[in-house]
């Protein structure tokens, strides 16, 4: 093994250069995936990423010994060597397969949302992209991570130098070049999901055309790409790749299969791109503070009015800015924050991180209203939930599990690539894509034994 817990603290002080400024250099992969027998049932054996299957999801698909799950959330004393020994077993067993010829991987999620007729589909494709540095402005993420986190993901892939679900990165093109090569790919599909665990039909197919590759290796070559989902995984590949970068000792060749992470790259020029809200949910209010108490805090900031049916709020706040639905006593609020008061949000952070919703509702709700002042602060308290489901939020008030509820509207995509090219990040938990990527459609290997194939060096050049 590579890395430990214990040295992941240290991995930062490693840098690499990119070759050049913005360039976001992308390879095709030789996939793993499940034989064709297994693939016929291919929902029996694909799961919920790491850090959003329930524990409920969690049990009942450790009761499948061939699903996806044993290899990203392995368990046991060492769940990592677990999940190497179950890796070694599958591919002795034929339970996994590598594509012969390397591809970029079309990938497909067709989805409704509730109250719509229409059916989107969000359409991307899965590859290779060299792990860069957040110095590097080449990936740029909006979020921050927890270290115990990524420290879990970086010892997971250093055991087994294989990745069993993509993170989710967004590049822009307002020309949609590449999506035509995607969909002719698409008419013949490889693996296709009756509907997935939160209802969403995915559906994967594979690019080999040695001129089509190149094509999408330019485009994003003039790109960068912002990290919507998976910042953790992400930080586990970049400690790897420092660790070996470290271990070569000036030998690299920045080639090596280690250098590079799994990723699915979607158009954020795509209206199909889809951002959901979620909410806050005070499960205390700090001291003696009664819900009284908390509306006559809030005046000075806010303007408050009372609104008889709660059902309405999300509709009432839906395209108004610092607008947010307030739930408490059984009664509900149109709260929104008087104009002249947000100079007084002194954070130290970038114009379009402040203008943001939920940067007004954590300074001026949490902070200033519940007196729990700064982001590491709010991050610590165990007073707040979030919850995407907005009736969840109403019963759980409503069932005296929580004092109260803050509804929010969605973050745009216009925001997130407005924080992100403003080099902050947001407050916690502020976006939710939908819907998330899958574990086990598709497996990469970054294994040693990757290195020196004929047919994937000549993308590198």
């Amino acid at each position: 093994m590579w890395v430990n817990q214990a040295a992941c603290a240290n991995f930062a002080a490693s840098r690499l250069t990119a070759f050049f400024e913005y360039v976001a250099e992308i390879q095709p992969l030789r996939g793993w995936r499940y034989n064709p027998t297994l693939s016929t049932d291919i929902d029996a054996y694909v799961s919920p990423l790491f850090d959003v299957v329930s524990v409920k999801q969690r049990e009942a698909l450790y009761r499948n010994p061939l699903n996806s799950i044993h290899l990203s959330v392995p368990r046991g004393e060492a769940p990592a060597a677990e999940a190497l020994r179950l890796l070694r077993e599958w591919e002795a067993s034929g339970v996994l397969r590598q594509d012969e010829l390397p591809g970029i991987y079309a990938y497909y999620q067709y989805f409704r949302l509730p109250g719509s007729a229409r059916e989107f589909c969000r359409k991307g494709f899965m590859c290779h992209i060299r792990a860069y540095d957040w110095s590097e402005e080449v990936v740029l993420r909006h979020e921050n991570t927890l270290p115990a986190a990524v420290n879990d993901r970086a010892e997971l892939l250093a055991c087994t130098q294989f990745q069993s679900s993509a993170t989710h990165g967004l590049y822009r093109d307002d020309e949609f070049e590449l999506e035509r090569y995607l969909d002719e790919a698409m008419t013949t599909p490889l693996l296709e999901t009756d509907e997935d665990y939160q209802g969403a039909r995915d559906v994967l197919a594979v690019i080999q055309d040695a001129a089509v590759i190149r094509r999408f290796q330019q485009v994003l070559a003039q790109r960068q790409v912002i990290l919507a989902d998976g910042h953790h995984r992400y930080e586990g590949s970049l400690a790897y790749r420092q660790a070996r970068t470290l271990a070569a000792n000036g030998t690299a060749t920045g080639h090596e299969p280690w250098n590079y992470h799994l990723m699915y790259l979607t158009n954020s020029a795509a209206d199909d791109l889809r951002i959901l809200p979620t909410h806050r949910l005070l499960l205390e209010l700090p001291g003696e503070l009664d819900e009284t108490e908390f509306l006559r805090r809030l005046e000075p900031y806010f303007t408050i009015r009372a609104i008889e049916d709660v059902t309405d709020l999300p509709e009432i706040i839906a395209g108004k800015p610092w607008a947010f639905g307030l739930y408490l006593d059984e009664q509900a609020y149109k709260i929104r924050l008087r104009p002249e008061v947000h100079s007084q949000l002194d954070w130290d952070t970038t114009e379009a991180v402040k203008n943001l919703d939920l940067t007004v509702l954590h300074y001026f709700v949490l902070e200033k209203v519940l007196g729990l002042v700064g982001p590491d602060v709010q991050r610590a308290w165990p007073g707040v939930a979030y919850v995407r489901n907005f009736s969840e939020c109403l019963q759980r008030v409503d069932r005296g599990e929580a004092r109260a509820a803050l509804i929010v509207n969605e973050v745009t995509m216009a925001e997130v690539e407005s924080v992100c090219h403003s080099g902050a990040v947001m407050p916690p938990k502020s976006t939710f894509f939908y819907p998330k990527t899958i574990g086990g459609f598709l497996f990469s290997s970054i294994a040693d034994e990757e290195a020196g194939n004929s047919l994937l060096e000549f993308f590198q050049h």
